[in-house]
């Protein structure tokens, strides 16, 4: 069942669309990282621009990180604190984002940028978690003794101390038991939104992991709180990407959406029932695969070397 969307220019099959959206939905819901750092590269696999893909699932990710959000407030799994002043900083590097997206576009190297950030974040981050959470599967009984004893030692010193607990910046996150220097999570913000405007992801693939070794949050508690933020970052990343570069194809995101959002819930189920290091190990692998089909594509040879592109005159 083809369905032309209108501001990519072209036809796609509909069914497709709709199961996308609910692998990336089940992610999102399973991750907490928006699946926005899958499905933007799946969208570019199957034929749609690079620019549009990053815009339009900007737009598809409001109601995904909604419904995950959702479902993950209904466990308190949130720490909402945490999410407002993360989403402080993500406004900032969004709007940044925005414009170095559209000076990018205007001199002909967005895609080229797009695909070569996305090997390089996509390798980072997965290679990060693999090596950390790999070897605590292989040593299980020893690593959870010796982490059980750790967590024991932390919970009598009281609050978990961050990086800057002491200074004058200080904030307590009652919620995730932690004091951290309230610039450290502004920045990853920052970082955050960076990214959701240049790549269409919700910063997650990028926060989520952040979150657990820099900032020492609780698992349990972050990928709740990575989705609540992603809400606000992605629906503010919408509106400036619609207006400033004209990349929004709101008919491919409405399809996307009714497979995305019914599928996020069962994921968010799944992930109270998983052990953090198995999520991250099976995150670390799925984002190690995107990668490396990204990289054969980008030195295989493409099948047709040249096009031609029609524009009318202004």
């Amino acid at each position: 069942m083809d369905i032309y969307l209108p501001v990519a220019a072209l036809s796609i099959d509909a069914l497709w669309l709709i199961g996308l959206g609910a692998v990336v939905g089940f992610l999102s819901g399973l991750f907490g990282v928006g699946g926005g750092f899958l499905l933007t590269p799946l969208l570019t696999f199957m034929g749609i621009p690079a620019t549009i893909a990053v815009g339009t699932q900007s737009c598809q990710l409001v109601g995904t990180s909604l419904s995950g959000a959702l479902a993950h407030w209904r466990r308190r799994n949130i720490d909402v604190r945490m999410g407002f002043i993360l989403t402080v900083g993500s406004f900032i590097g969004t709007g940044f984002g925005v414009q170095l997206f559209k000076w990018l576009k205007q001199i002909g190297q967005i895609n080229l940028v797009i695909v070569l950030a996305y090997v390089t974040l996509l390798s980072a981050v997965g290679l990060m978690m693999f090596f950390e959470s790999a070897p605590r599967l292989l040593k299980n009984s020893q690593r959870i003794r010796s982490g059980a004893r750790s967590l024991r030692e932390e919970e009598h010193k009281g609050m978990t101390q961050g990086w800057g607990a002491g200074g004058s910046f200080a904030v307590d996150f009652h919620v995730s038991n932690l004091r951290v220097n309230v610039l450290l999570p502004i920045g990853l913000g920052i970082v955050g939104g960076l990214l959701v405007a240049l790549l269409g992801v919700g910063g997650g693939f990028v926060l989520v992991p952040a979150m657990i070794y820099i900032l020492k949050m609780p698992p349990a508690l972050v990928n709740g709180t990575s989705l609540f933020q992603i809400i606000f970052t992605t629906a503010f990343a919408t509106v400036l990407q619609a207006v400033t570069n004209h990349s929004v194809d709101v008919v491919m995101a409405l399809i996307l959406l009714l497979g995305s959002v019914v599928f996020v819930p069962l994921g968010a189920r799944l992930a109270t029932n998983l052990k953090p290091e198995v999520a991250r190990l099976l995150m670390s692998l799925l984002i190690l695969s995107v990668a490396g089909k990204l990289v054969f594509d980008l030195f295989s040879t493409p099948v047709h070397l040249f096009t031609v592109e029609t524009r009318g005159l202004l």
